[in-house]
């Protein structure tokens, strides 16, 4: 008998995925005490443990693909719920401007890439994922799949992110009035539930379920980054369509997925790899100021072509976490529907825009490529 398939191998590999469970309820509590004080910290917090052990040769293995794939496949599910119809069917009449907004972030967030790729020696992908707005934690989990630096992708996302989390409601409370009484922030439910429904059991179920046939779905309409893209897609139309509810990854769960995610990407890091970082570190500072720049001119045209209050329109279009802004927006008593409903038609126009173009350039590449190798085959050919 084979040894990977033997009672040895068996045990190894249990006591192996035993061994990383451990190593993410410890990084997940640690995430928890990060939480007053660092934006996403569930995510940030386990990729600096990561990138120090990686760095100084303490730990040189990653957490097993098995786990990788499934984190993918519940942020996946997770990002598909974020599509909030009834929200979107009450801002119906100022919604046509911000997708326009959205297309144009887009468009803008494509300029920066090109910046850092020409300014700042970062190749084509790794940049457009690095410089897309909003669906952060996509981004990084994507990287690999789609031939990019995982490592300067999370190292870009995470210094915006940072940034607008700092900035944000900094902003906001210069032109805000103070809110009248405490926000709640979203996701009411206890933190010990790890879906978002009160019937835990169902909700689990249906989350596997979905999970489960968004992999295949992704698989068989050949998504690019398929684990990811396949239950983002499936779990968006369960939700649209109201066929369930109450499954999304909540509390521990949704903090073990970014644990996890954030983990492998700081594992990933080494000496030269933190070298190259400072090095693209003034390019990258640079585009992160432009981009969030640019995208609060285009708020406050935003705001006094559609007259919503430039607090909401700003919240709505700040190229920051969908997490963050929703919860800087609920303690703000902004305008919920809107802001959540603007910020997850952007998530899914990154989400699934960013691999198209991504593709488009590598196609692009290889015409370029053969071409070049046709005339080097024809000057060949004259000169013999």
């Amino acid at each position: 008998m084979s040894p990977c398939f033997g009672s040895g191998g068996i045990a190894r590999r249990a006591s192996h995925l035993a061994m990383w469970a451990a190593i993410l309820l410890l990084l997940l509590a640690a995430g928890e005490l990060g939480e007053p004080a660092l934006p996403s910290p569930h995510m940030l917090i386990p990729l600096l443990i990561g990138l120090v052990v990686a760095v100084t040769g303490l730990v040189r293995e990653h957490p097993p693909a098995s786990l990788n794939r499934a984190s993918q496949a519940l942020l996946g599910v997770l990002m598909g719920t974020y599509l909030n119809v009834p929200a979107l069917g009450h801002v119906a009449g100022s919604i046509a401007p911000f997708v326009v907004a959205t297309l144009m972030t887009l468009l803008i967030c494509q300029g920066a890439a090109w910046a850092m790729t020409r300014f700042g020696g970062v190749d084509r992908a790794t940049a457009t994922l690095g410089m897309i707005a909003g669906g952060s934690a996509a981004a990084v989990a994507s990287a690999e799949d789609l031939d990019a630096d995982g490592r300067q992708v999370a190292f870009m996302q995470y210094l915006r992110l940072g940034f607008v989390v700092a900035s944000a409601p900094l902003l906001l409370s210069l032109i805000l009035p103070p809110p009248a009484g405490g926000g709640g922030g979203p996701g009411a439910e206890s933190p010990w539930h790890v879906v978002a429904g009160t019937d835990q059991v169902r909700g689990l179920a249906v989350l596997g379920a979905v999970a489960v046939l968004g992999v295949l779905v992704g698989r068989l309409l050949r998504l690019p980054s398929a684990a990811l893209m396949g239950p983002m897609l499936v779990s968006a139309a369960v939700t649209v369509t109201g066929v369930a509810s109450g499954f999304a990854p909540h509390g521990v769960l949704r903090g073990l997925l970014f644990t996890m995610i954030g983990l492998d990407v700081g594992l990933r890091f080494s000496r030269r790899a933190v070298r190259s970082l400072r090095r693209i570190l003034p390019a990258a500072l640079a585009c992160t100021l432009a981009v969030s720049a640019t995208c609060g001119a285009l708020a406050w045209g935003l705001s006094a072509l559609t007259r919503i209050p430039f607090g909401d329109a700003y919240l709505a279009t700040t190229p920051g976490g969908i997490n963050a802004v929703l919860a800087t927006a609920s303690s703000t008593h902004a305008n919920l529907p809107l802001i959540s409903s603007v910020q997850s038609l952007r998530l899914f126009e990154m989400a699934f825009l960013a691999p198209v173009l991504l593709r488009a350039t590598f196609r692009e590449r290889r015409t370029e490529g053969s071409e070049r190798a046709r005339g080097s085959g024809s000057r060949a050919r004259i000169c013999g």
